[in-house]
């Protein structure tokens, strides 16, 4: 007779009177951790140096939210304003909205740090030089760089306070230099494009040890603290079926059915 395989999890057990949370008493955890601790823990496997936590929960509070037009927060308030009767299925529309083009970009540019930094490691050549060379080769494929330029800052404030911290705690490393390096080289070789906060997360993150998926996950979970905020308020301030979005009807005209239409075929 055939085996059945167990569900294997290394992330949290549990027995009737403890939880266990890669290895720590969730009860420690609640007295003595923060939740940007928790989920470092969760992420990376052990609990952050005071520098590492201190970072990451900057993280997760730069992405928290960002007005009510960003797609994951107008989403949730446009199934907050349909649906009174579930919260979970307002918040999950906003999770839902975040992808590459909104909340994303974190992942990519982790993983454009990722082929800059290993040229820099592999091929003998600077930071700047291989930041250069990557820069190059998206202009020649008209591929944008994930990280750079904003629809509303010319400068994200978020940005400089970000790399400020990770430079006083002595986290920025690679990742940190490998992102100026690009945004100099955009701004030389292109044209000026500011760092967002996509790429000034995902160069801490890098530099903190974590994989390129951590910079769209980790914006998912500070993002749902802000979804919670602006589905809690649609509830609370406007009436049920108050988003009207506006359409413009661009089809053809009204007309008439044809006889030879209705005929059957």
């Amino acid at each position: 007779m055939q085996s059945m395989e167990t569900w294997r999890t290394a992330i949290v057990d549990a027995d009737p009177t403890h939880i266990w949370v890669r290895g720590y008493d969730v009860s420690a955890l609640m007295q003595h951790s923060s939740f940007a601790s928790v989920v470092f823990l969760l992420l990376q496997g052990r609990l952050p140096k005071p520098r590492e936590e201190r970072l990451l929960d900057a993280i997760l509070i730069s992405v928290a939210d960002h007005g009510s037009g960003a797609p994951s927060c107008a989403a949730s308030r446009l199934v907050a304003s349909g649906n009174r009767q579930s919260l979970s299925a307002a918040i999950a529309a906003g999770v839902l909205a975040i992808g590459d083009n909104h909340g994303g970009a974190g992942e990519a540019c982790m993983e454009v740090i990722a082929t800059v930094v290993g040229k820099a490691n592999t091929q003998g050549v600077t930071i700047a030089e291989a930041a250069i060379q990557e820069v190059e080769e998206s202009k020649a494929a008209g591929r944008r760089l994930p990280g750079f330029g904003h629809r509303l800052h010319t400068t994200d404030p978020r940005v400089r306070v970000l790399f400020t911290m990770a430079e006083e705690t002595g986290v920025a490393k690679e990742g940190v230099a490998a992102v100026v390096a690009i945004e100099d080289a955009l701004r030389e070789r292109v044209k000026p494009l500011p760092m967002n906060i996509d790429g000034a997360l995902a160069a801490v993150l890098f530099d903190l040890g974590f994989a390129p998926n951590a910079g769209k996950l980790i914006f998912i979970v500070g993002r749902v603290a802000g979804l919670a905020a602006e589905v809690a308020e649609e509830h609370a301030r406007e009436k049920a079926m108050r988003i009207k979005i506006p359409v413009t009807y661009d089809g053809v005209p009204p007309r008439a059915l044809d006889a030879d239409e209705l005929a059957p075929k």
